[in-house]
Formats: structure tokens, C-alpha cells, sequence
């Protein structure tokens, strides 16, 4: 390691910001972590818990002044600590499928079609960790990345949940399909009721992007559609509306079908 903890010479460097979201990269130990800065003379929330993880890892912990994190996070929100981290280790999308086929009763993904807002992408995943979902499947280009902005909306979840991000997202569905997934797409119109439609299944739910929905490639490859009842007078929600109704419809479905248990 570097002097101070700091990142090896040529190695890709992010900057995780606030005490929830560094104490949940910690928690998951999915990610390099090269050293956190704290700074000086402040309280910071959940620091008890940060430092003995850190201490664990045996990751370099320094005091630093708030005007120093500040440019760090270019003026954004730290609360006092920031941590030094590698990116965002993403997971194998063929694996996520895998994992949700392997289950008992089987799991589910969640799959976005060229989602682009950040805060829509950390409000996404943070509303499919809660409910338990298996992993989220992402085209890698026409879409957000996971950001350290995404990993702050998401209160950390992303540093919990598999991600994966493939090339060709038809393909992919197709695939999964082939694997055993039910491919459901949701639509602002056409398509079956979403709260009289059986979710409990293997399945990979489908998101569209902000404004368009569903690209008509993916729409084909959904095995069908189903729309949430919009009964005034806005004709749609957001991406992460509408995938925050749909995750907890089918989790909904899945409690009700084995009481007691933690669907995924």
C-alpha cells in the first residue's frame, strides 16, 4: 500500500461521501476501500461503527480540515467523512440469472431499459434491495452509470445489491428467457392490470426510461406487459415511481403466497 492508505499509483480512485453510505460500502465488503478522512472536531453519525470496521480491515483512518472533504466532493453533501474507494465492482449478469433460477421458491430480477437520472437509478436500487430483489440488469451504454451520486441516492444500497450491466439488453432477455425467467414489461397503456396479474414466478421485471418507457425491441421481448391504473389526471409516473409500485406488488405477491418468508 501507499504511503497514508492512499490508492496505488494508476488505480482508479472514487470518492463515497456521508457516514451511511461509507458505513454500508463497509458493511458489504464488496469494494476496495483505501482509506477514510474524516474530519477534524466533529461528531459524524455512526462513526463508533465506522472506525471499528475500518480498524477490521485495517484501513487508514486521518483527520483532515472540512474545507479539504469539501473539495473532495466538489461542494457536495459529506457530513464529515468521506472514503477513498476502487469503482464500483458490478457483477455478472449470467451469474445474477443463475442466482435467481437457484432459489427456493425461485427469485426475481429487476431489469432497466436506459435509465439515465441518477437519482432515478439510487432511488431504484435502493427500493429493489428493501423488497429483496435477486440483482439488476442494465444495458452498459445509453444508460447511468453506478456513480458515487448513485450511491448516495441509494443510501448505499448499490454497495448490497448485484448489479450488472450487459451489451445488448435484448439478447439478455432473450437469454434469460430461455433460462426460465418470465419477462414482464411494464407500459403507461395496453397490457394486463398490474395489481391482477401474477407476479410470483421466476421473473425479470422491466423498467423503461424516463420519457419513453420501453424501447420497442425490449417491449417484443417481454413475454407480456402490464401497466399500473392511473385513475386522475397525470397520465404517468417516473422510472422510479413506477418501479417502486411494481417491486412491492411482486413482493406483495410473494408474502402472500409463503407467509414468513424473505422473498428474492
Amino acid at each position: 500500500m501507499t504511503p497514508s492508505g492512499a490508492a496505488p499509483p494508476g488505480r482508479e480512485v472514487e470518492i463515497l461521501a456521508g457516514p451511511h453510505v461509507v458505513c454500508e460500502a463497509l458493511r458489504a465488503g464488496r469494494r476496495a476501500i483505501y482509506r477514510l478522512l474524516l474530519a477534524r472536531r466533529e461528531r459524524v453519525p455512526l462513526v463508533t461503527e465506522i472506525l471499528a470496521a475500518a480498524e477490521a480491515r485495517r484501513l487508514p483512518v486521518e483527520a483532515r480540515p472540512r474545507a479539504e472533504l469539501d473539495r473532495l466532493v466538489h461542494g457536495g453533501i459529506h457530513q464529515g467523512i468521506v472514503a477513498e474507494t476502487g469503482p464500483y465492482p458490478y457483477m455478472d449478469p449470467d451469474g445474477i440469472v443463475g442466482q435467481a433460477m437457484g432459489r427456493t421458491p425461485r427469485g426475481w430480477i429487476l431489469v432497466l431499459d436506459e435509465v439515465q437520472d441518477p437519482q432515478n437509478l439510487g432511488a431504484i436500487v435502493r427500493t429493489a434491495e428493501a423488497a429483496a430483489a435477486t440483482g439488476l440488469v442494465m444495458p452498459r451504454d445509453r444508460a447511468v452509470a453506478v456513480t458515487p451520486a448513485v450511491v448516495r441516492a441509494s443510501a448505499g444500497a448499490t454497495e448490497h445489491l448485484a448489479i450488472g450491466r450487459v451489451t445488448n439488453l435484448s439478447r439478455f432477455l432473450t437469454e434469460a428467457k430461455a433460462r426460465g425467467l418470465w419477462v414482464v414489461g411494464t407500459a403507461v397503456q395496453g397490457g394486463r392490470e398490474l395489481f391482477a396479474t401474477d407476479l410470483t414466478g421466476p421473473l425479470a421485471l422491466v423498467i423503461g426510461s424516463e420519457g419513453r418507457g420501453l424501447r420497442p425491441l425490449t417491449s417484443r421481448q417481454c413475454d407480456f406487459l402490464v401497466r399500473i391504473p392511473m385513475l386522475g389526471r397525470i397520465g404517468s409516473l417516473n422510472a422510479a415511481a413506477a418501479a417502486a409500485i411494481c417491486v412491492y406488488e411482486t413482493l406483495r405477491q410473494r408474502l402472500a403466497a409463503a407467509p414468513g418468508t424473505r422473498s428474492g
